[in-house]
């Protein structure tokens, strides 16, 4: 059955341009289905639709001098980013993002993942589509599309903030330093001249972003303003529908195994374990620097993955309602209120405060600034009549607060669904 569940998926992903090679990708070793969605997690963003042909596409650069930092990727190949230079108003302002692309919690699921485009430079595309917060015209884009435009590419498996090597399996935990060898390149390069800047990142990117939010902040003066844009990145210390942690158990893999616990924050540290400061529900409160958090209410990839993941529904009791939200019995819509629930709880002291941000739609979706169409877009998802695009803008430069939450499903008749069969 679980086979044929995921076929349904495969042929909705071809319909969105996901070419065959990442769904191969899905198919390659016997891995825990954890792991395989952390492979799909990547597909969730503008990879997966098919690019206009008056799309912006940008080419890929790769950090020469990386390797003598030992900021490689998990194969040991040289990190990269691609550039649109800004121009006019916006040349001395910055936005750089974070690629997502899932995580890999064991030696078995890592040494798989340097054989992609999320552990080797050697199977980066050599040009990527910039669209939604990317992109270069400003009837898609208004408040960005004329800064420099940075998309960083994501090969190590821990967020950009693993620091260990496993020399057995030929695998090098870099992120950290992937991080830290790509902002010296950008400051390099006329970063250091910026006026704005803005970090931002969609899932495991969006993770990422709260992880380094405030190490970037400390790279620029105090006269330069600062942000931080998380999307998708909320992802919830959450029970699943067995009464088990499952996406903690596989956190604490991915921690363990790369480091990371030493590159946490240390306000999160001196009274948390490792694992649980990979949440970012234990981060948010404590960090310096202005954030907007963007997340749907009802996250895809958590539904899937951290509430029903197979191992926790071996009867598959949940897997109509995880390929369609309107498939969903009423008990288990009270259950995913639940986790709502608790997400909004987790946002709330957060959200007190007049320089933080928050746009928390009732969707089944998972990341919204990269795609043009629920970005900004005629039919784009709105909360207080407000478009994403516009909402992160007016929290951006100060021209009104932003402290959206939306009713709970099914009130919001703006979402794009993620549906899957």
């Amino acid at each position: 059955m679980w086979f044929w569940t995921w076929m349904c998926v495969l042929l909705l992903l071809s319909k969105w341009g996901v070419v065959s090679s990442h769904v191969d990708e899905l198919f390659r070793g016997n891995y825990s289905n954890l792991e395989t969605m952390s492979l799909m997690e990547s597909m969730f963003g503008v990879s997966t639709a098919a690019a206009p042909p008056d799309t912006l596409m940008v080419g890929l650069t790769l950090i020469q001098g990386a390797a003598a930092k030992g900021a490689v990727c998990l194969d040991g190949t040289l990190p990269g980013y691609h550039l649109h230079r800004g121009y006019g108003a916006g040349g001395n302002s910055w936005l750089i993002q974070l690629e997502g692309g899932g995580w890999c919690n064991n030696i078995k699921s890592c040494i798989f993942r340097k054989t992609t485009r999320r552990g080797s430079s050697n199977y980066f595309e050599k040009v990527i589509p910039f669209t939604g917060i990317l992109s270069n015209k400003a009837e898609e884009n208004p408040d960005f599309f004329n800064w420099n435009r940075v998309k960083i590419r994501y090969c190590d498996g821990a967020s950009f903030a693993s620091d260990s090597e496993n020399k057995a399996s030929g695998l090098q935990f870099r992120g950290q330093r992937i991080w830290e060898a790509a902002m010296e390149e950008l400051m390099r390069i006329g970063m250091r001249h910026a006026n704005q800047a803005l970090l931002s990142g969609c899932s495991a990117g969006g993770l990422a972003t709260i992880l380094h939010c405030d190490e970037f902040r400390d790279l620029f003066p105090g006269s330069t303003r600062v942000k931080c844009l998380s999307d998708a990145g909320l992802f919830m210390d959450a029970v699943d529908v067995s009464g088990q942690r499952s996406l903690r158990n596989f956190f604490n893999g991915v921690v363990n195994l790369q480091g990371v616990a030493k590159t946490l924050p240390s306000t999160c540290t001196s009274h948390l374990d490792a694992t649980s400061c990979f949440f970012p529900q234990n981060l948010i409160g404590s960090i310096r620097t202005p954030l907007f958090i963007l997340n749907a209410a009802y996250d895809s990839w958590q539904l899937q993955e951290s509430l029903a993941p197979p191992t926790a529904d071996p009867r598959g009791y949940w897997r109509a309602c995880k390929l369609n939200n309107v498939r969903c019995s009423s008990s288990q819509i009270q259950f995913l209120q639940g986790f709502r629930n608790s997400m909004v709880n987790a946002v709330r002291g957060f959200s007190t405060s007049r320089q933080n941000g928050v746009f928390i739609n009732s969707c089944f979706a998972h990341c919204h600034s990269e795609r043009q169409d629920t970005w900004f877009a005629d039919n784009s998802p709105t909360l207080g009549n407000k478009a994403l695009a516009i909402a992160v803008g007016d929290w951006y430069l100060d021209r009104a607060l932003v402290k959206e939450i939306d009713c709970a499903y099914p009130c919001d008749g703006t979402c794009h669904n993620l549906v899957f069969g």
